[in-house]
């Protein structure tokens, strides 16, 4: 079983934000694999369905981003999974130009406050993150106000198609394993 997580901020106010990319890519999956998402348990939006054969878990925690790992831990607690091997988490990164996808197997936060709280929660750092790139802030501009900030029209498809990529890594990971993953899918823009 997996659970993938994609992180972002819950209400109206942050949706098609930088900061909500792992959302985006958790309403395509769900869409694709014909997965419900209800509002749930564990402090989260939660859909179960199959994926490459694979009982998975869809969650948007409802935490706020800075607080992900709550949810998180409450999740692969009451599921029981192996957390270097089944959990999947996807977040921005302003590091990454808009629309690049990386996968890592373990690995620091980065300055990302929710993959940040994530680690705290669960003691560690060896989880599967999926980041797609958001582009980096303007120069002299304020980093909570970019990602927070909503796409432009251009933006706004580039980040569309990012999604779907996402979406097809998240696949690529539970079929072939997050290696063969990353060799597909690292670097490779949209």
């Amino acid at each position: 079983m997996y659970i993938i997580a994609g992180l972002g901020n819950p209400g109206k106010q942050y949706e098609n934000t930088r900061h909500n990319i792992g959302f985006d890519v958790i309403e395509v999956l769900a869409e694709q694999e014909k997965i419900t998402l209800r509002e749930g348990r564990h402090r989260a939006v939660t859909g179960t369905g199959m994926i490459e054969g694979q009982k998975c878990v869809l969650a948007k925690p409802q935490t706020f981003m800075n607080l992900s790992g709550e949810s998180v831990r409450l999740l692969t607690a009451y599921y029981k999974v192996d957390e270097t091997a089944e959990l999947i988490v996807i977040s921005d990164d302003v590091c990454l130009d808009a629309g690049q996808i990386r996968i890592r197997k373990k690995g620091s936060a980065g300055g990302h406050n929710g993959l940040k709280n994530i680690i705290e929660n669960l003691g560690h750092e060896n989880f599967i993150r999926i980041r797609v790139g958001v582009g980096e802030k303007p120069s002299g501009g304020d980093l909570a106000a970019h990602v927070l900030g909503h796409f432009a029209s251009g933006e706004r498809k580039v980040m569309d198609a990012a999604a779907v990529r996402a979406a097809d890594a998240v696949r690529a990971v539970i079929a072939r394993g997050p290696d063969a993953a990353m060799n597909e899918f690292n670097g490779k823009a949209v």
